[in-house]
């Protein structure tokens, strides 16, 4: 979940999925600025209670006041604010007062601690924009770690599953959710559990990085096929149920690891082979004349749409004296190819040769009686072909040899 415009604004349209994308959703889509008014009064609770000050240091300072992690920070001189003074300054940030980077609001925690997120981190900035989905009504954001647990509380969210570079966050997460649950704000108290990523070799994942190539205009958005997000990778044809099956197969784990791009890709091709209605498609097409069939004739044949599910039907494929078959099925002996490999075939090829027969698939078997070719490169253009009636929709001549080849 994010805080807009701390967070990516331009990839929140990106992640609202139809349900078929992202499976069962139990109650309306949620988001962090539903609950900026109970983040606004967490806040407040805080100054109260002397657990957070507005700081008045650079961006440049509040650096070099943080420290290392082998060197302790150093407190902000603004640190012990009065609360009065806080809470002033605080409101007068909510209602605009003052310009952006003028104050922020920082949690109260420790400046000696070994973890850098517990040394006093900004909890809310000014930043004067309008809010994709609370328009001008806030000048104030709350940061994600502040934000996150207290909109997991409100929710009724027990456990927050995080990736693992958010492990060092997690005593941020668990100081503020306590705190807003001992106010009496919230009535439960999530929890954060960490996992590894589903890394991908040779894949950017990060949006921090991703989104330079939405800003800069490499791609079209976050939905761009090219991109390796949900809404792209649906765009690429990618299924749903692939993606949740590449979830189920991965699992969970709390080591890192770069996963091969080529099993999600299996997931898919998994998926696809069993709900595809399957086509015929010539992508370097050669064109195939029978000579003894009748001009004007047109024959259909019923081809079933998928070779394992008799329940989608067939369709009609229409069949003539013109036909293309693809380039490669056809292996010419006395052409480039043949020449190059000494006049005969390659070992195992049981498609179209000059001199054999192959069977065109649901329909005759044929023979090749002349190629016309190029002049220019010698390439076959056209095959002047026979087709034998007797061999119609997989039917063999008794006494005849069955033809291996289907094309």
């Amino acid at each position: 979940r994010g805080c807009p415009p701390f967070d990516v604004d331009d990839s929140v349209d990106a992640v609202e999925l139809s349900e078929e994308d992202r499976g069962p959703w139990y109650g309306p889509v949620r988001k962090t600025s539903d609950y900026f008014s109970l983040i606004y009064d967490a806040a407040i609770h805080l100054i109260e209670r002397g657990e957070a000050f507005v700081d008045e240091l650079t961006a440049e300072e509040m650096r070099e006041y943080r420290g290392t992690l082998t060197e302790v920070g150093k407190e902000s001189p603004w640190r012990n604010r009065n609360i009065e003074e806080n809470l002033e300054l605080f409101r007068g940030m909510r209602n605009g007062d003052y310009p952006e980077g003028k104050y922020v609001l920082r949690a109260k925690i420790d400046m000696s601690s070994p973890n850098l997120n517990m040394r006093d981190p900004v909890i809310y900035r000014i930043k004067h924009e309008s809010h994709q989905a609370t328009g001008d009504e806030w000048c104030i954001y709350p940061m994600y770690d502040f934000s996150h647990p207290i909109a997991d509380a409100a929710e009724g969210v027990t456990h927050s599953l995080c990736t693992l570079e958010f492990e060092d966050h997690r005593p941020l997460y668990d100081w503020v959710a306590e705190r807003v649950f001992d106010a009496g704000l919230v009535d439960r108290l999530p929890r954060q559990i960490e996992f590894s990523r589903l890394n991908l070799k040779y894949t950017v994942l990060s949006k921090r990085k991703l989104i330079k190539l939405v800003e800069d205009k490499h791609v079209t958005g976050w939905d761009d096929p090219r991109m390796p997000t949900l809404s792209g990778i649906r765009r690429r044809g990618v299924p749903p149920a692939a993606i949740r099956l590449f979830c189920e197969r991965m699992g969970i784990s709390k080591s890192d690891s770069n996963i091969d791009f080529s099993i999600m890709e299996d997931c898919a091709r998994e998926v696809m082979d069993d709900e595809s209605p399957r086509a015929f498609a010539i992508l370097e097409p050669l064109k195939v004349t029978i000579t003894n069939w009748e001009d004007d004739k047109l024959e259909d044949f019923a081809v079933p749409r998928h070779p394992k599910r008799a329940e989608l039907g067939d369709r009609t494929v229409p069949f003539g004296k013109t036909v293309y078959i693809e380039r490669g099925d056809f292996f010419d002996l006395e052409g480039p190819d043949g020449i190059a490999n000494g006049g005969r075939p390659p070992e195992g090829f049981k498609r179209f040769l000059p001199d054999g027969k192959v069977r065109l698939k649901y329909a005759y078997v044929i023979s090749c009686n002349e190629i016309i070719r190029d002049p220019e490169t010698n390439e076959p253009v056209e095959l002047l072909c026979t087709y034998y009636p007797e061999t119609r929709a997989g039917n063999t001549p008794e006494g005849e040899a069955r033809v291996k080849g289907i094309i």
